[in-house]
């Protein structure tokens, strides 16, 4: 394997590691205020299993631009094509720009999730608009997972 395949597998596998991060961080801010909240009062439990899981998307998507570096040499079936040095850069920086969104977005919508599970706490009726404030820190996530997709379709091999 030559060092220019070793940058696709390095920026593909830290896509999914920062993004699994990220969404470790988020889930596990959440899930600890969620658990405080359900102790008290169980009968919340399935909304804040929503504000709860919310950051954990971004793993996710971290995987799905790792899979399409991948697949974009032929890693997946075993037929690596060969590269040139800058297409490894390329597919690097297209990855990375995903794995840096995710990573944030994950750790910070995890802080938005345990907010909204204060707000479930006090106010069940306004959970909805919990949601809707951390899914606009997800906006992010997207828009990072969306560049790593353009990018890696529009780089071209050989």
């Amino acid at each position: 394997m030559d060092f220019a395949t070793s940058l696709v597998i390095l920026g593909g596998a830290m896509s999914a590691i920062f993004g699994g991060i990220g969404s470790i961080v988020g889930v596990s801010k959440a899930g600890k205020a969620a658990s405080a909240l359900i102790s008290e009062e169980p009968e919340k439990f399935g909304k804040a299993l929503i504000l709860e899981a919310l950051p954990g998307t971004q793993g996710i998507y971290g995987f799905l631009i790792a899979i399409l570096a991948f697949q974009k040499i032929g890693l997946l079936t075993g037929n690596v094509q060969g590269i040139s040095m800058g297409t490894g850069w390329e597919l690097f920086f297209a990855s990375l720009a995903g794995a840096l969104c995710c990573l944030f977005s994950g750790i910070f919508q995890g802080k938005v999730c345990v907010a909204g599970v204060q707000v479930l706490a006090k106010k069940p009726e306004e959970a909805g608009k919990a949601v809707i404030l951390a899914a606009m820190v997800e906006t992010y996530a997207v828009l990072g997972l969306l560049v790593s997709v353009l990018l890696i379709n529009g780089i071209k091999i050989g």
